[in-house]
């Protein structure tokens, strides 16, 4: 069961902030401070909203307010620095998120960390260096499961239990920025929705979490990458939008009826849709559409299969990300060999595709893309 989540005020906006202090009536300036303590402070609970005064954080109380961040329930360290988290709510579900520090996000990323270099974490700002790390990126889920079924995924067989709100998303960044000690307006950290579950599918939630890490959390969409198996309506709600991460679209196949075998959502969204929608995505300056595409040994990953690929994609400002798939139990697939990858690449590259084999972070903790399966340990 979904829990209710009225009294939470995580996942708020400041508009919503702004409707509660007046019903408390408290001034209008109350608001901004919650949505300072929220979001830039990431306070974990009610009485430590010390911005507020006491009769208003009783207040709050006295109703059942709660801040609604997520517990960390487990975390895993790979070999590679790579920490997977296992979170829980309040109705005993719970959902992955993974922190990868150092790195161009792994796999899970789309290389938006190199593209968006520019951009500083904030204009004017240089990153203070405080830790280990340099940069991180942090791979977040949009739902308890996942219903689109990829069959080389691991996610897919827990089916979709149900989506997360707002909150439950924003959470996720905010639980592990404060265990890493980072600082957005500070480091640079990348989010990559590239979780359990199909950001689409539960897309006004996901949408609202964007803003409020724009707004509250201090990442700037474009450090940030969304990843979609290809749900075309919200593609096309998508490209509409004023504040937006950059688009990565699941391939993963380069025709039809292999698609349809792994990943049976193209029976609704077949690839000449998907192509179309790409196609017609409008792209801001420095950006381009980015396909993932996940190599299954013996299955998609011939030289023929790279050269259909390339008429797929043929006039779309188009990247590929080629990722050799990651191993899980029950899931019959087969890693390629990393001379295939190479020749794959080579042909999409002569092709004028600029194309990135992604490297593998924290495989051997099962925190790796296609992985994630809310496993309760590192093996």
């Amino acid at each position: 069961m979904k829990p209710d989540s009225s009294k939470t005020l995580l996942g708020l906006d400041l508009k919503e902030l702004s409707q509660l202090v007046e019903q408390a009536g408290e001034p209008t300036y109350r608001a901004r401070q919650l949505f300072q303590a929220l979001y830039g402070e990431r306070v974990e609970a009610v009485d430590d909203l010390t911005t507020l005064p006491t009769t208003f954080r009783e207040a709050l109380t006295a109703e059942g307010r709660v801040i609604g961040l997520p517990k960390i329930e487990n975390k895993f360290v790979s070999t590679d620095g790579t920490v997977r988290y296992l979170m829980s709510f309040p109705d005993a579900q719970s959902v992955e998120t993974v922190w990868m520090p150092e790195g161009d996000g792994g796999e899970a990323g789309d290389g938006s960390e190199d593209e968006a270099a520019g951009d500083g974490a904030m204009a004017g700002e240089a990153p203070t260096q405080r830790h280990s790390w340099s940069r991180a990126s942090i791979c977040v889920s949009s739902q308890v499961g996942c219903a689109v079924d990829c069959q080389f995924c691991l996610t897919a067989l827990l089916g979709v239990k149900r989506n997360l709100s707002a909150g439950e998303i924003v959470g996720q960044v905010s639980a592990v920025l404060k265990d890493n000690q980072a600082v957005p307006r500070q480091d640079r950290i990348n989010l990559v929705f590239m979780g359990q579950g199909e950001p689409f599918l539960n897309y006004d939630n996901f949408m609202k979490s964007v803003r409020l890490l724009v707004e509250g959390i201090g990442i700037p969409a474009s450090r940030m990458t969304v990843s979609t198996s290809g749900i075309v309506p919200r593609i096309q709600d998508f490209a509409a939008e004023p504040i937006r991460p950059r688009l990565a679209i699941s391939l993963n196949a380069p025709n039809d009826e292999i698609r349809t075998r792994i990943m049976p959502i193209n029976r609704k969204w077949n690839l000449s849709m998907l192509m179309e929608a790409a196609r017609e995505y409008p792209l801001k300056s420095r950006e381009v559409v980015t396909f993932e595409y996940v190599m299954l040994g013996g299955v998609n990953d011939s030289l023929e299969n790279a050269r259909e690929v390339l008429q797929l994609i043929r006039g779309i400002k188009a990247k590929v990300n080629l990722i050799a798939w990651n191993p899980g139990p029950e899931v019959p697939f087969q890693t390629p060999e990393q001379s295939q990858v190479l020749a794959f690449q080579k042909v999409l590259i002569e092709g004028g595709v600029p194309t990135f084999i992604r490297r593998p972070r924290g495989r051997d903790i099962f925190a790796a893309c296609g992985q994630l399966k809310r496993t309760v340990s590192a093996s």
